[in-house]
């Protein structure tokens, strides 16, 4: 509290990395700097991942400072919106907590701007104007001459790296707050205890959850994965139910009787017949989806007070503040949540989290696949035992011989991320070097392939320059349009916006053909 205090007196540009286990305290020390940027005269920006979500972290700031601060995120309304963008004009909004687009509301003084979750990627919007604010961030700061501070209890590679070679300075909280000790971890091997027949919740950790509702602690189920099923398909033919618009089969929501596909926003009811085969009752449901979870959960705990926290089922911030209410109450025995529950709520009385598909996030091609796992695992493992009574974490996997569930175990991040950095080193991949994306779309094929080839005909070469593509994307087809990917990495050493202007300039894509350039990409879609 006291290095980040005198960072905003020095009142000239640092970038320092806060890391600090899951219940350290990082949000109290962070909020220190915030009362020292007031102190000052200056204001201060805070940029959440999921401002809608952040219920505990508003109370927390009213306790704090007796006052709410101003907020900006797409559900506020237009009035909201305009008395913040004039208070920030003014220095009357002294502090402003917001989604990814605060970072361009125009402060006439700001001093301070924490970025908190630094690693969570939905700071990289890959629409519009592309841009990562975490690291626009870092620049504004720059920019101006202040201070900026990144915080997380698993920071992403790239910060890491900075942290490492100088450039942040790196303050670490390696215990938990109050005495609270860090949750036991326990590996569950599927092969060994499989769920019952169409069942996907293992007895071993049935029984846990029963031993520790008994003990009036609440419990968590976690599984990333929203709707009934992930699939459905026909037993008679094989069909499979996809969407019209894009390269993704539609996700069953049984609740609602509708499958839906969860890039387009497609829906269509859930027919009676197999669209291909016309049998009458043959859909079935493959894999499971919370929805899922939750109907197997009630047949194993009738009893027990269950709390689904889903985007599905929480509205908005109200509905999502009044269900952390009720946990909090212990009106909740059982919560089944999706990545919603990962961000940082402090649940004191939970005790046990269950994460129901621990292998989910490792599979495909995804650059970034085993470090975004263990963040997301990590932090939902943190949500157990803050307070007083111990924390257990069950997760369940068929590879509980990967290095991420390994690290999990023993709770070694570190080692972890340094294991992922020698593999990314050799080849320079990110952070060691740097990618840029092209995304060639159209509403034909045929023309997607003709131009993604006339950028592989003309893509730069060199030493330390490689060009990978053009392949179509994984999601080949998305919204109508067909997606065509060429990737330019490059020495860490090399400037990547030279090369790119030069080979944009080369090809002239025509009518109705969009030319997306992704720098740093996080998604691989």
């Amino acid at each position: 509290a006291q290095a980040l205090r005198q960072s905003v007196r020095d009142a000239c540009f640092s970038a320092t990395l806060l890391e600090g286990v899951t219940g350290s305290g990082k949000t109290e020390i962070y909020l220190e700097a915030i009362a020292e940027c007031l102190a000052q005269g200056r204001q201060a920006l805070v940029l959440l991942p999921e401002i809608a979500l952040s219920a505990q972290w508003m109370d927390r700031f009213k306790r704090r400072f007796g006052v709410l601060p101003a907020i900006w995120h797409s559900e506020v309304g237009q009035r909201a919106r305009r008395l913040t963008w004039l208070g920030t004009t003014d220095g009357s909004a002294q502090v402003v907590v917001g989604a990814r687009s605060a970072l361009f509301l125009p402060f006439c003084n700001l001093g301070l701007i924490i970025v908190d979750e630094e690693h969570e990627s939905v700071f990289k919007q890959e629409e519009g104007v592309i841009y990562n604010a975490r690291d626009m961030a870092v620049v504004r700061a720059r920019l101006a001459g202040f201070p900026v501070v990144l915080v997380s209890a698993t920071p992403s590679m790239e910060t890491l790296v900075n942290a490492q070679a100088g450039r942040y300075r790196h303050l670490v909280l390696p215990t938990r707050h109050g005495g609270a000790t860090m949750p036991e971890t326990h590996l569950l091997d599927l092969r060994d205890t499989p769920p019952e027949r169409g069942q996907f919740l293992s007895p071993v950790l049935v029984g846990d959850i029963a031993a520790t509702l008994e003990r009036e602690e609440q419990a968590m189920l976690f599984l990333n994965r929203r709707g009934y099923a992930p699939l459905t398909l026909c037993r008679t033919c094989g069909h499979r139910m996809e969407c019209p618009h894009c390269t993704a089969w539609l996700v069953e929501h049984r609740a609602r009787r509708v499958l839906s596909c969860h890039y387009c926003d497609h829906t269509e009811p859930l027919p009676d017949a197999c669209p291909s085969c016309k049998t009458e009752g043959s859909l079935t449901a493959i894999g499971p989806g919370i929805e899922r979870i939750t109907e197997e959960s009630r047949a194993h705990f009738p009893d027990a007070r269950i709390l689904v926290m889903s985007s599905d089922t929480l509205g908005g911030p109200a509905a999502t503040a009044e269900a952390v209410e009720k946990i909090a109450r212990r009106d909740v025995d059982l919560i089944i949540g999706t990545q919603i529950v990962a961000k940082g709520w402090h649940f004191p009385h939970l005790t046990l989290v269950g994460v129901v598909d621990a292998d989910l996030g490792l599979g495909g091609a995804d650059l970034r696949a085993g470090e975004r796992t263990i963040q997301l695992l990590h932090q939902v493992g943190g949500r157990a035992g803050r307070a007083e009574a111990p924390g257990r974490v069950v997760l369940q996997s068929y590879t509980p011989e990967h290095p991420v569930m390994q690290a999990l175990l023993g709770g070694d991040f570190q080692s972890f991320m340094e294991q992922e950095a020698e593999q990314r080193r050799p080849g320079f991949w990110p952070p060691y070097g740097r990618l840029a994306a092209l995304v060639i779309s159209a509403e034909n094929a045929a023309e997607a392939d003709d131009v993604a080839a006339r950028f592989g005909r003309t893509a730069p070469y060199g030493d330390g320059i490689q060009v990978l593509g053009p392949a179509p994307a994984p999601l080949a087809l998305l919204r109508g349009r067909h997606r065509r990917r060429l990737l330019l990495r490059t020495q860490r050493t090399i400037a990547v916006q030279p090369i790119l202007r030069r080979w944009l300039a080369m090809v002239a894509p025509g009518r109705g053909i969009r030319v997306d350039v992704d720098i740093d990409p996080i998604s691989f879609l």
